[in-house]
């Protein structure tokens, strides 16, 4: 592969996502289920979360 098409997705666990929001697991589980936090996908029973997605939600969700 050439630099043009090499993908390098960035997907992070529930706690990942926790430590970098500085926010508890449970509130991103809470956020899941009423449909307001940041985007993610499930593979199988695993919750993960593209750093991308995240952080375009977050942009969306700033105040001030």
């Amino acid at each position: 592969m050439d630099a043009t098409t090499q993908i390098t997705p960035t997907f992070l666990a529930q706690r990942e996502l926790a430590e970098l929001l500085r926010m508890p697991e449970r509130t991103l589980e809470d956020c899941r289920l009423m449909q307001t936090g940041p985007p993610y996908f499930k593979l199988g029973r695993l919750v993960r979360y593209d750093v991308h997605d995240v952080l375009t939600w977050v942009h969306e969700h700033r105040h001030g």
